[in-house]
């Protein structure tokens, strides 16, 4: 469970690394991220991202592709602004996770700034990402299922 023990502590990094809030300044709340895990385990027909290689084409798709590589890489994570969270992912699905939590559309694009270079990183501890056929989609839907059903309980 390497791959689960390692999102799990990039969540746990995430909500104590700037106190406890949940504002523009503050960590991502575990509600954000537990949605974001529901969209990442979602298909890209059903609204969803279409798990982590979805992410990533996004954001190539959105001009941001050397941002991504440097979140799967080893290397140092490249920022991101929540503009360009908002450019990439698209004004409905921020619009729809500031719905589902209760939060601002700026507050939920800079949390996610915030919280997708880790996560992404995380998820990708050897540089590159899980392969479909080796347990990359299946394994993702299984994470992304037991974290909605940690980070809601909290």
């Amino acid at each position: 469970m390497g791959l689960l023990d390692s999102v799990l502590g990039a969540i746990n990094q995430a909500s104590q690394g700037q106190g406890g809030g949940a504002g523009p300044g503050g960590a991502p709340s575990g509600d954000l991220l537990g949605a974001v895990a529901g969209l990442l385990g979602q298909g890209a027909g059903s609204g969803g991202l279409g798990g982590l290689a979805g992410l990533v084409a996004k954001f190539q798709q959105g001009g941001l592709g050397d941002v991504v590589q440097s979140w799967v890489s080893t290397g140092q994570n490249l920022p991101v602004s929540p503009e360009q969270i908002r450019q990439v992912l698209g004004s409905d699905t921020v619009a729809r996770l500031a719905q589902q939590l209760g939060l601002s559309h700026g507050d939920v694009a800079g949390q996610l700034s915030q919280a997708l270079p880790h996560l992404v990183d995380q998820m990708t501890p050897n540089g590159q990402l899980p392969e479909a056929g080796q347990g990359g989609q299946g394994a993702l839907g299984e994470i992304t299922g037991l974290l909605g059903g940690l980070l809601n309980r909290g």
